[in-house]
């Protein structure tokens, strides 16, 4: 025996209220009140109602998707993001696609030229993506935020992270702490967020500890990698005093690495990273890190995509940088402080040129 599924007309019935007005609630249109917003999604969940999404397509035009484009979906990073993106997108009846682009440059063009057509805007994380990529892989008029890019276009919107200020302020606390010589373990070259952890490591250090040599280990944001990392500094003569890692997971490898050659963190040497994931404060000792605030960062970016998608929005389009603070715990053998309050998004002061 099959059961009928329940029309608009039903959902219209029941609520009490107009199809046009169902449809409006259900296709995110606006113009109906909280109150019948409300009111119509219970009774589309009560009698089970399955839109047809594309004939939904045909009449609005819109496919009621997003789609996100992600250097990798492997660690705690990129899962606590696609959770901001997803719980973000979610509260407004978008569905999300997501793919990666790790493979290189061909890769990064496939998964966008893929999405084409199957959304209504993109997310694009991607070391790869420069302002020809964009104009060669991205239709003119589908809407995209970038993410953790040096892109600067008057057509797409960029959301950064404090990359550069955050890796000032932890070296700043690690010599506060009394470390003088701290190395670092660097990320992939061409990424920007190791690109610009890097930077404020050699800013930090020029201006807090002139006399000390710097000593930086390449790493490619792998546990494997903050483990030979590790294993290296360890042959230096004389063994640096901290090691400060540009991600968490780095960080974890090479606290393995010291662990397994007998030295004690914090006691023979400080350890920090840079994320703050989840895993970051169950290791032992738990680890000093730089807070990004990850699962904040989709959320704010699907918010900037769903307002480009409405057609009244004129809002230029801006760089925005997010900014992060540090967590003191027991690796780095410094006093917990309080954590910093949160600081304001910065925004570009003025539109961005094209």
């Amino acid at each position: 025996m099959t059961t009928k599924n329940a029309t608009i007309k039903d959902v219209a019935r029941e609520a009490k209220v107009s199809v046009a007005s169902v449809s409006r609630v259900l296709n995110g249109l606006g113009g109906v009140t909280p109150a019948t917003q409300k009111i119509v999604r219970e009774v589309a969940a009560r009698l089970n109602y399955i839109p047809d999404n594309a004939a939904r397509s045909l009449i609005t035009g819109r496919t009621h998707t997003i789609g996100a484009v992600l250097p990798d979906l492997y660690g705690e990073f990129f899962s606590e993001l696609i959770r901001g993106i997803d719980l973000a997108a979610r509260a407004r009846g978008l569905h999300l696609l997501v793919s990666s682009s790790h493979d290189g440059v061909e890769d990064a063009a496939v998964a966008v030229r893929a999405m084409r057509g199957r959304v209504d805007g993109m997310l694009i994380l991607s070391e790869y993506v420069d302002a020809a990529f964009l104009e060669e892989n991205l239709p003119e008029k589908l809407p995209a935020v970038l993410l953790d890019s040096p892109v600067k276009s008057a057509r797409y919107p960029v959301l950064n992270i404090d990359n550069r200020d955050g890796a000032i302020a932890m070296v700043r606390h690690l010599v506060e702490a009394g470390h003088q010589h701290i190395a670092f373990i660097s990320g992939p070259k061409t990424n920007f967020d190791a690109q610009q952890r890097e930077k404020g490591y050699r800013a930090a250090m020029a201006k807090h500890a002139p006399a000390a040599t710097l000593i930086v280990v390449d790493g490619d944001f792998t546990e494997d990698s903050g483990y030979r990392a590790g294993c290296e500094l360890l042959s230096k003569k004389p063994r640096p005093q901290a090691v400060f890692a540009a991600n968490d997971m780095m960080a974890i490898g090479c606290l393995y690495a010291f662990k397994e050659a007998g030295i004690d963190v914090p006691g023979d040497i400080a350890l920090a990273g840079f994320d703050d994931i989840l895993i970051a404060r169950y290791v032992t000792p738990p680890l000093s890190t730089v807070q990004v605030r990850i699962a904040d960062l989709g959320r704010i970016a699907l918010e900037r995509l769903a307002a480009m998608l409405n057609p009244a929005d004129k809002t230029p389009a801006s760089v925005e940088t997010l900014g992060c603070d540090i967590v003191i715990r027991k690796s780095c053998g410094a006093k917990a402080d309080a954590p910093a309050a949160p600081r304001k998004p910065r925004k570009s002061p003025r539109p961005l040129p094209t």
